[in-house]
């Protein structure tokens, strides 16, 4: 994967919020999020194959982790998959406990075999002499978390807010279970990801891909959240593909096939794979087919109600 990143920042405003028309998206798209569900748990056995944007973004979420002061007490990693960030955060912080949520068991199960307790009961309570404490592992909806107000004092959330149709009820809990002084970081995906695509797919097909949230329009909702100082930025990454059907693999390897309420149900004819291959072939370069991902990330605060 080749990222030729062009990057954007944007302090969002911290004034009093504007109405918002639930949800923050057309209402003509909703997802499915029984079936987002269900294809994450059928990813989990290939999706360490095909995660290669995961893990960039994480790094780069890292980097932007060194430049904050933050001590958290407790880390929630919301939506972690497979479990492939916690070890950087025993790194970065190795006595602070960590909690991974999930809302697809197979791929929490592949969290717990990899990164779960190795120690006796005792030893995971306590943590063991120079040796971080084994995670907590917890299948939960973001929309609905089941944990305590002020419950962490660092949440988490890489490549997660984009499979809800409307976050605004996920930013809401993440802002609840934080304690006072505490910190959300998150990346998702913005409108430009896969353009390239988007671009190629006639009239009703254009259904069969997902539709992104503006990087603004998450700065806002971090504020109707109840969050202060909202940072957000974005950056463009390029991955480039061999074929058209090296693309679609990899999207339904990590799960990330169109889970869109409205995506056409019936199957597509020879003659329309062979016009879509043909149309993106166009946009070959240098022997391969771009794919853009659009990425965005953003942290903000959880400060003390304000009389």
């Amino acid at each position: 994967r080749t990222p030729t990143p062009t990057t954007g920042s944007s302090p969002a405003s911290a004034s009093s919020p504007p109405e918002f028309p639930p949800p923050m998206t057309a209402p003509d798209f909703q997802l499915d999020l029984r079936l987002v569900r269900r294809r994450a748990g059928r990813a989990a056995a290939t999706y360490a194959e095909v995660d290669a944007l995961a893990r960039e973004v994480a790094r780069r979420m890292g980097e932007r982790l060194d430049y904050i002061r933050i001590a958290p007490s407790r880390i929630l990693d919301l939506g972690c998959g497979p479990g492939a960030d916690l070890p950087a955060f025993a790194a970065r912080y190795p006595d602070v406990p960590r909690l991974a949520v999930d809302v697809a068991r197979p791929m929490l199960a592949l969290a717990r075999d990899a990164h779960g307790p190795q120690q006796g009961f005792f030893q995971r309570l306590l943590g063991s002499r120079g040796t971080p404490s084994a995670p907590g592992f917890l299948c939960a909806d973001a929309r609905a978390l089941p944990l305590k107000r002020g419950a962490v004092s660092l949440v988490w959330s890489n490549l997660m807010l984009q499979w809800l149709h409307d976050p605004l009820p996920a930013l809401k809990e993440m802002h609840r279970v934080l304690e006072v002084g505490g910190m959300l970081m998150f990346s998702t995906l913005g409108p430009d990801t896969l353009r390239e695509l988007r671009s190629v797919l006639p009239g009703p097909d254009g259904a069969r891909l997902h539709r992104f949230i503006d990087m603004h329009d998450l700065g806002d909702a971090l504020v109707q959240a109840g969050f202060s100082d909202p940072v957000m930025d974005m950056e463009m990454l390029t991955a480039t593909y061999a074929s058209l059907d090296d693309l679609l693999r990899d999207l339904r390897l990590s799960g990330s096939a169109c889970a869109s309420a409205g995506r056409p149900r019936g199957l597509s004819g020879k003659g329309h794979w062979s016009g879509l291959r043909a149309a993106y072939e166009a946009r070959r370069r240098n022997g391969r087919l771009p794919a853009t991902v659009e990425v965005v990330y953003g942290h903000a605060w959880k400060v003390a109600p304000k009389v």
